[in-house]
Order: structure tokens, then C-alpha cells, then sequence
């Protein structure tokens, strides 16, 4: 399976995708905590296509992953990373899910493993992302990739008011 970047046209499928995983995946309520509608919304989906920004892999044309990846941004400035870099210097991954039927199956690893290629044939220097604290699974995914905790944050989002967020990040 190979990463690429969706279009306008996998809007639909992507948002059934992703209220698919929400639905259907186990310890949603406690790992990602993800509310359709809140976050991710179909606003922020059509944003990310718009911006060439969505990615998808997909094997007999059912997307099997997906993520975001953007260039960083302002809430990220102030964190505790290894290196000062500029944002356009950096990727950071957002929404990163697998289908249900594939999770545990190596899809979200390779998916990240992509993604680190995709961000250094763009000429990044680092791989930076946020996963809630309470998403252990995630954590480990990240640390076993070379990811370095390198910043802890309270910040809120729709789906769950203020929590804490760990920020990982991959120099490149």
C-alpha cells in the first residue's frame, strides 16, 4: 500500500472513513476520544484536501489509513523541542487512524513510515505530532518509530475540553 494524497473527489469516502473508525474501533471513547463533528469535522477534512494536505493508503480501493500532514504552526512554537526549526521546516501529522478491520496489522506503522519518507523527499527536517496522554497505544506506536517525547501540553479541543496532550517529534 502506498500513501497518497487524496483529492476533492474522496471527500465522501474519507468522512464515511473516519466516522467508520469512530464507530467501529475499540477504546475510542478512551484512546483518541475522536466525536465526529467536533473533532474531526467535515470542515477541517475539506481543509486538509484543500491544501493537498489529506493522505490516504488504500488496497482494493478501500482506504485502509489516513492522515494529515501540515506544515507546523503557531500552537507548536512555544514547546520544548530538540531543535528550533522553521514551520515549513517541519511535518506535523494529524488524524492519523486506521480501519478497524486492519488496526493491530502494522498499517498505522507503515502509515508513519510513509509519511517520515513523504516529509524527507519534501526536504523537512523533523516530524513533529500531538497525541492525547490517556492514548498509550499511540505512544508507544510513535516511540517505537524513533519519536522522542519532548513536550507535555493542556490545551482544549471540542471532544475533550482541556486535557493533556504529549508532542512527539522525529528529526529527520
Amino acid at each position: 500500500m502506498k500513501l497518497v494524497k487524496a483529492t476533492e473527489q474522496d471527500f465522501q469516502r474519507i468522512t464515511r472513513f473516519y466516522r467508520d473508525v469512530i464507530a467501529h474501533t475499540e477504546h475510542m471513547d478512551t484512546c483518541a476520544r475522536w466525536v465526529y463533528g467536533k473533532h474531526p469535522t467535515d470542515e477541517m477534512m475539506q481543509g486538509y484536501i484543500r491544501k493537498g494536505a489529506m493522505y490516504v493508503c488504500e488496497k482494493d480501493g478501500r482506504i485502509r489509513s489516513a492522515a494529515a500532514v501540515t506544515p507546523q504552526a503557531e500552537d507548536y512554537h512555544d514547546s520544548a523541542w530538540s531543535v528550533p526549526l522553521e514551520d515549513d521546516e517541519v511535518s506535523v501529522v494529524h488524524l492519523l487512524c486506521v480501519a478497524p478491520e486492519w488496526q493491530g496489522k502494522g498499517i498505522a506503522r507503515m502509515t508513519m513510515q510513509q509519511i517520515v519518507v513523504l516529509s524527507r523527499e519534501m526536504g523537512k527536517k523533523a516530524v513533529r505530532l500531538d497525541a492525547l496522554a490517556c492514548n498509550t497505544l499511540a505512544h508507544r506506536l510513535y516511540e517505537s518509530l524513533g519519536f522522542q517525547k519532548r513536550d507535555q501540553r493542556r490545551w482544549y479541543a471540542d471532544n475533550v475540553g482541556w486535557t493533556d496532550f504529549f508532542l512527539y517529534e522525529l528529526i529527520l
